[in-house]
């Protein structure tokens, strides 16, 4: 049985501006043009779930970003999945499992509840 690549997890500060530019790329790919620029700001600011290939190619991403949401007078701290995408040829593999997974993990460790 072929092992799966590891998630690793870290924090948009983490992120150096070379890692910021490959997922935004595999982003562009995944999204085939249409993920832009507003959508990429909403997926900065929180803990990223990336996985690479055993090259070090990023063949899958995804964002849990925090955001309030107001219900019944309370203040609730959300944690607010984005930009989860897999590398088109690399799909239907588990890749995209394996980053839901690790954002679940977050949102369960930080959050009230996940959107």
């Amino acid at each position: 049985m072929t092992e799966l690549p590891a998630v690793h997890a870290a924090h948009t500060y983490e992120l150096t501006a070379a890692v910021r530019d490959e997922i935004r790329a595999l982003l562009d790919t995944a999204f085939e043009g249409e993920f832009g620029d507003h959508d990429w700001e909403h997926s900065l600011g929180g803990v990223h779930a990336l996985v690479r290939d055993t090259g070090g190619l990023l063949v899958a991403h995804g964002s849990v970003v925090q955001r309030r949401v107001l219900h019944e007078g309370r203040s609730l701290r959300v944690g607010y999945v984005e930009a989860v995408a897999v590398r088109p040829g690399r799909r239907r593999q588990g890749l995209g499992h394996r980053v839901m997974g690790a954002l679940e993990r977050v949102v369960d460790g930080a959050y009230a509840f996940g959107a």
